[in-house]
């Protein structure tokens, strides 16, 4: 029989990244009215990593090829982005930081690195870890 949904780590699990998602882009949007969670992602791994393509980007948001395509036209379209053809294979496209996001960078970092220290508030580092690798595990079993 299965138990009651609420009874699950399953349903813990998904509720603690539904909360944590809420309260970021709340505490994001209170400075940047115009970037959500996602497209803040985005943009940090961009800085991180000018090279990536559209599908590396999309495998480590969690989003599909559609998605993050239509994200990139809006932040194009909001200037957030430039997208340019690449020089050596004219399929792709060179996706960078804008002047105005490279500006409001270092503001938008400490902000998500704020939202996951008040969320990881007293827990200990070995709780933690003990998370990670339980989470690591189930992934490892669903795959």
């Amino acid at each position: 029989m299965i138990k009651n949904p609420k009874q699950t780590v399953f349903y813990s699990i998904e509720k603690a990244i539904k909360e944590y998602r809420k309260f970021a882009l709340k505490r994001i949007q209170e400075k940047f009215d115009d970037i959500t969670i996602d497209q803040a992602l985005l943009i940090q791994f961009l800085n991180n990593n000018p090279s990536l393509s559209q599908s590396e980007i999309a495998e480590l948001i969690f989003k599909d090829n559609a998605s993050v395509t239509r994200m990139i036209e809006l932040m194009v379209k909001k200037k957030h982005l430039k997208r340019t053809m690449h020089k050596k294979d004219r399929r792709k496209y060179k996706i960078e930081l804008t002047k105005k996001t490279q500006k409001n960078l270092s503001e938008l970092n400490e902000i998500i690195l704020k939202n996951r220290e008040i969320a990881l508030q007293d827990i200990k580092g070995s709780e933690i870890e003990s998370l990670e690798n339980t989470l690591l595990k189930i992934i490892e079993n669903c795959k």
